[in-house]
């Protein structure tokens, strides 16, 4: 079922980090609103937390087509972070190892625009070619935990054996 978001809901989603959206943070840990903004701050101050963010619905905003693109590029593209966050398309970007220099994650609300981004790409100096991949279905995206680094080890592997959907552990 498509969801859309009513008019006048950007505004709203734009002020969701603002101070008094902390009156619910602030409940859910024991804290005034108050004390949730301030602890949020210096948690900010200290690099712990990046950004504040609500996470918003692709689809109810019109960006509903995501793709996977890998740049090919002729020289070293780490030094092109400004033109590549130039594009507002752009959801991430990373240099990496291997044969491809950028991966990239890319919303648009169609195809058409996706091909235009695509084009666009071309546009920053050493980008050779694109690789583009459009996902079906988003199964899951999982936001990092301040905790994933302290999930307990086994000597010989993870704590656990992951199960499947049946209840058969997975190998």
């Amino acid at each position: 079922m498509a969801v859309h978001a009513p008019p006048g809901t950007e505004p709203v989603v734009e002020h969701l980090v603002q101070p008094g959206a902390f009156a619910a943070l602030g409940q859910a840990v024991g804290l005034s609103a108050g004390a949730a903004h301030e602890r949020v701050r210096k948690l900010r101050e200290r690099g712990v937390i990046r950004r504040t963010t609500a996470e918003v619905d692709p689809a109810a905003v019109g960006s509903s087509v995501l793709a996977c693109v890998m740049v090919v590029s002729t020289s070293w593209m780490g030094d092109s972070a400004e033109d590549f966050a130039a594009l507002p398309e752009i959801l991430e970007a990373h240099v990496i190892a291997g044969s491809a220099s950028v991966p990239l994650k890319v919303r648009t609300a169609t195809t058409e625009q996706l091909q235009d981004v695509l084009r666009r790409l071309y546009a920053i100096d050493g980008v050779s070619g694109t690789q583009a991949t459009v996902v079906l279905e988003t199964f899951f995206e999982r936001p990092l935990s301040p905790r994933s680094g302290d999930q307990p080890r086994s000597p010989r592997g993870p704590a656990s054996t992951p199960e499947t959907p049946s209840g058969r552990q997975s190998r």
